[in-house]
């Protein structure tokens, strides 16, 4: 059986951009998460310590957003590394970073970067 958990849109205020004013004003980001592990002990034990604990998710995410990145590249690989090294019973990570209106001269809605990692 494959055990998916997803976390998403967790809303973070972060000062990552090569950018000046985003490195003083900062800006809005999104992180959406699937965590993959064999969880099927907590099908059956209704026990938190068999599965992976969202709320400690989310403080891992938390601790890597709050540290500037000028690459959004660098802050997922911080955060995917981090997790994996907090919870080594994933199997799989698959991460979005979003950068809610980047500062392109445009009206873009957001700008993302895809990571998804395989763990053996």
């Amino acid at each position: 059986m494959i055990t998916k958990i997803q976390l998403e849109t967790m809303k973070f205020y972060a000062y990552h951009g090569v950018m000046p004013q985003e490195k003083q004003v900062g800006n809005n980001f999104v992180v959406d998460l699937v965590l993959t592990a064999p969880l099927e002990k907590a099908l059956m034990s209704d026990e938190l310590e068999d599965t992976i604990n969202y709320a400690a998710v989310y403080a891992v995410v938390k601790r890597e957003m709050d540290i500037p990145s000028k690459l959004l590249e660098h802050a997922a690989g911080r955060i995917l590394y981090a997790l994996k090294e907090q919870f080594p019973s994933l199997t799989e990570i698959e991460l979005k970073l979003s950068k809610l209106n980047p500062p392109f001269g445009g009206d873009v809605y957001s700008a993302s970067i895809l990571l998804k990692e395989k763990f053996c």
